[in-house]
């Protein structure tokens, strides 16, 4: 568990069942996220989820906790082969807790966590170009824009750009 103040990061747990789906069954939530989230959010989809999410040591996805409710979700996927020094990120939080600074928050913890917890140089997010508050929310937390994956995603029948943002250990300034 991490507790930030207003918000905890924790492991997902059958509780967040009715949260996890009040929060992630939302368009605006799924237009922004590859399509294996599923859309709509069953109770069969939160249950399959929080199974999956447990299964790695170190835990590497969290639910987004406020007043006790599981309100979003963070996690890594750590990379492999060549690319095993580099852990991707994402991110999702229910349209409710929308720019109350709850993201910058987490992302940030995490990206502490994920740097004293593994042995990666760098942390990468792929954002889809019409996210303007994700890119945001990359900024604030100290990553870098990197590269524009011209025309590679196709959501909701768009071809849109992919933007990649990063961190690196050496940039981090642990507190």
């Amino acid at each position: 568990m991490i507790d930030l103040g207003i918000i905890i990061l924790r492991n997902w747990q059958l509780q967040d069942i009715k949260s996890l789906v009040k929060n992630a069954n939302n368009k605006k939530i799924w237009d922004n996220l590859r399509d294996d989230f599923p859309n709509p959010y069953t109770i069969m989809a939160a249950e399959q989820w929080i199974k999956i999410a447990n299964q790695s040591n170190p835990l590497t996805n969290f639910a987004i906790v406020y007043k006790e409710k599981a309100i979003g979700g963070i996690g890594i996927i750590v990379q492999s082969d060549v690319y095993r020094r580099n852990v991707e990120i994402g991110y999702w939080i229910g349209e409710g807790y929308w720019h109350k600074g709850f993201v910058t928050k987490a992302l940030k913890a995490m990206v502490e966590y994920t740097f004293k917890t593994f042995d990666v140089d760098r942390i990468f997010a792929q954002v889809f170009e019409s996210n303007i508050a994700s890119k945001r929310v990359l900024e604030k937390a100290g990553f870098s824009f990197e590269a524009r994956l011209r025309k590679s995603i196709v959501k909701n029948n768009q071809i849109q750009d992919c933007l990649i943002f990063s961190i690196l250990k050496s940039e981090k300034i642990f507190i």
